[in-house]
């Protein structure tokens, strides 16, 4: 690193949720926040240590899992060995829809159907069902890489009439009109972003970036992430490997999938389990990944870290 100052990269560019989530994670560090074009560049900035952190969004509570993050999790060619998950951040998703200043001065009451076409990022279509297919049924639908790049092209846009699915900081950030607020389907839509380090870079092992709960340490849960590959041809190869966890006390909170590309209809297995920080439940983690090198063809330690969804319904 040339300098001691912090750097975490997000899924840029500026005004992303991916952007916010990281300001509102490290909010209380001096860290320098840097976007980056792809998922992949985050990762290759955390395992080049060009970058101490990289927030990356993990799934959303109404359209699901970030295939992007999955597939570089997979890590099948192995280039991210460094890289670890260390924390976690939930932020609450709030869409608007968003058109170039001026064009409806009456707003929505104004609003004369003459949108030609919608950008975003694949993830927010399905967050945004309810007002899209009342009110822009048959309307193109264009994907881009963020809701704040949607937002920019927007703003830049002069041949047609487009609006744009992001946030109302990214509204501000590229001058846009807000033609509709909140139009996420539901309140609650939350999407949660794990946050990335090397192991091999000591000080981001105990910086304390995590927001404390008021609660004593029993109401606590630690979440670790492992994945895994298993034998497709062995019977119960996959439920031998889930049984695993329930041996040694882990309660699995959730399983992802993803294709191995080694042979077409095999898969990687990720599994979130939580468990309260203790000393046996940590060795528990360590005979699990012992007994699932046993009983697998492959698996990976991800990391353990603080569950923050236990944090926010205490505070």
């Amino acid at each position: 690193m040339s300098n001691n100052r912090l750097k975490v990269v997000f899924l840029g560019p500026l005004a992303s949720f991916s952007h916010q989530a990281a300001a509102e994670s490290f909010k209380n560090t001096d860290a320098e926040l840097i976007p980056h074009v792809s998922f992949a560049d985050a990762f290759s900035a955390v395992q080049d240590q060009t970058a101490d952190f990289a927030v990356i969004p993990f799934e959303n509570s109404t359209n699901g899992s970030v295939v992007q993050t999955l597939d570089l999790l997979a890590d099948r060619t192995s280039l991210y060995t460094d890289v670890k998950v260390c924390g976690e951040y939930y932020l609450t998703v709030h869409h608007c829809l968003l058109v170039r200043k001026g064009t409806y001065p009456s707003g929505w009451s104004g609003y004369d159907g003459s949108i030609t076409k919608l950008y975003t990022h694949p993830q927010a279509w399905g967050q945004c069902e309810n007002v899209l297919s009342t009110h822009f049924k048959g309307i193109e639908r264009q994907d881009v890489s963020s809701t704040s790049k949607a937002a920019e092209i927007v703003a830049k846009e002069t041949g047609e009439k487009a609006g744009a699915i992001a946030s109302k900081f990214a509204a501000e950030h590229h001058g846009l009109d807000i033609l509709m607020e909140n139009i996420e389907d539901r309140a609650d839509n939350t999407t949660r972003f794990l946050i990335l380090r090397n192991t091999r870079v000591e000080r981001t092992g105990s910086l304390a970036f995590e927001k404390r709960s008021p609660m004593d340490s029993t109401g606590i849960t630690n979440k670790t992430l492992i994945s895994f590959a298993v034998d497709h041809a062995s019977p119960g190869a996959l439920a031998n490997a889930l049984l695993i966890f329930k041996a040694h006390g882990l309660n699995l909170t959730s399983i992802n999938t993803r294709p191995s590309l080694k042979r077409a209809w095999q898969y990687v297995f990720f599994v979130e389990c939580g468990q309260a920080p203790s000393k046996e439940n940590k060795e528990a983690v360590l005979q699990v990944l012992d007994d699932l090198r046993r009983a697998t063809e492959s698996c990976r330690d991800w990391g353990t870290w603080k569950d923050q969804l236990c944090v926010r319904a205490a505070s």
